[in-house]
């Protein structure tokens, strides 16, 4: 049994937020009150500090098959721990990617094995083609929790329109990554600064927003469930609030990157800046967290991107790989740009990276109480931390490394188990 005590217990789905015992037994929360004493029990004294759910991320990639000098599950799985996270969904775009049942299993019998709770979608087409798409019945079957494609933006209309009725069936989720690659010149770089720094023709915005445009009307036409993934601009955001407005079952994340940063941390931290979609400007930045105060965009997710130092450390960062390491810094960054900043509520904030999430695939997962999974994390929301190359990640490719930002997690519970303990 373990027993926390005397921490400001928060719960999104509920609204409970309050300081309160919770008492936990294996797998399961048993009792949450004001007072509970139980002589069997390991104790956790979370005096000053937030007891939350477990948070859920439902955009990682673990690089698991075939690109593990990146990441892997194992590793993927301790970044995830360390940031507070108790469930993620891992990414398609694998080596091969994850298209069959074989794949699949394969890389859920390794997630299996790690002591957090981790889901993978597949992939919307054979191997990213475009073109094919995969048996979703069978891989519903065998485990998937969606379909994407994450990575690569689907460009036929009909094979969208194809995915999105087959998807209905089984009321199965698809995630689509918005960049028209005939609209975009180097990726990763926003237009405005490659132009004036680096000389190039960057992602544009009308690549991201055009596509969007064109897929939520879609989804629209077939009332079939879309989810668009890391919105950076502002007419993405108001093109989602427009659908949702028709009635469409449109939903949206955004990254921890694109609320805090823009453009400009290209300039003093390089290649570890650069991702798909790029980082924009201050005033996408604004309608991005003025989405996520409307509730339009209703989960934060980190786009956990890990690369090798070798590879982010090219001359040309043009040819650079695009995205960073996530896990560890998004609960802070949010805590920062967010709640700090006073644009959400603590519980607000935490219902985007808790329950939100969780309730978009199904998981039974997000929340506190009674009878219900035993996934927290309790961490000091208002403490400072400097962030360094010190990763439990593989990859240290964080452009907020050597930045001061709030928040610290102490302790990760996974099924009742502490799973990552702060002992600095």
């Amino acid at each position: 049994m373990l027993l926390i005590k005397n921490g400001r217990v928060v719960d999104p789905k509920s609204g409970f937020d309050q300081v309160a015992d919770v008492l936990v037994d294996g797998k399961k929360i048993i009792k949450i009150a004001d007072s509970i004493e139980e002589a069997s029990a390991e104790i956790i004294d979370a005096t000053g500090l937030i007891v939350a759910p477990g948070l859920v991320d439902i955009h990682v990639h673990f690089r698991e098959p075939g690109q593990t000098h990146k990441e892997d599950i194992h590793t993927g799985a301790l970044a995830a721990a360390a940031g507070g996270v108790t469930s993620v969904v891992m990414m398609a775009n694998t080596t091969p990617t994850i298209s069959t049942v074989d794949t699949l299993k394969e890389v859920l019998a390794s997630a299996y094995k790690e002591a957090i709770h981790i889901y993978s979608v597949a992939s919307i087409t054979e191997s990213f083609d475009g073109q094919h798409l995969t048996d979703f019945s069978a891989l519903l079957e065998a485990g998937a929790a969606g379909f994407s494609d994450d990575g690569i933006p689907l460009t036929s209309t009909k094979t969208l329109r194809n995915a999105l009725k087959l998807a209905k069936k089984s009321d199965a989720l698809i995630s689509l990554h918005e960049e028209d690659p005939e609209l975009n010149g180097v990726l990763g770089l926003n237009e405005d600064i490659a132009r004036k720094a680096f000389h190039v023709c960057g992602a544009t915005g009308v690549a991201e927003y055009s596509m969007v445009a064109r897929d939520v009307m879609i989804a629209y036409a077939e009332e079939a469930r879309l989810h668009i993934q890391h919105l950076s601009k502002a007419e993405s955001v108001a093109l989602v609030e427009f659908i949702q407005g028709l009635g469409a079952k449109v939903t949206a994340e955004v990254s921890p990157q694109h609320f805090s940063k823009t453009e400009s941390l290209l300039l003093s931290a390089g290649a570890n800046a650069k991702m798909n979609p790029p980082l924009r400007l201050e005033s996408d930045r604004l309608a991005v967290i003025e989405g996520l105060k409307k509730g339009v965009i209703s989960v934060i997710a980190t786009d956990h991107a890990p690369h090798h130092a070798d590879e982010k450390a090219v001359d040309d960062i043009t040819k650079a790989p695009s995205g960073m390491t996530g896990l560890e810094t998004s609960l802070s960054l949010g805590l920062t740009y967010l709640v700090a900043a006073g644009h959400l509520s603590l519980l607000d904030y935490l219902a985007k990276m808790t329950i939100n999430p969780a309730q978009l695939y199904g998981f039974d997962a997000g929340y506190l109480a009674e009878g219900g999974p035993a996934d927290l994390v309790i961490f000091a929301d208002k403490e400072e931390r400097i962030v360094t190359s010190q990763f439990a990640s593989k990859a240290a490719n964080s452009p907020f490394i050597g930045e001061s930002l709030k928040g610290v997690v102490k302790y990760t519970v996974a099924d009742g188990v502490v799973v990552y303990q702060n002992h600095h």
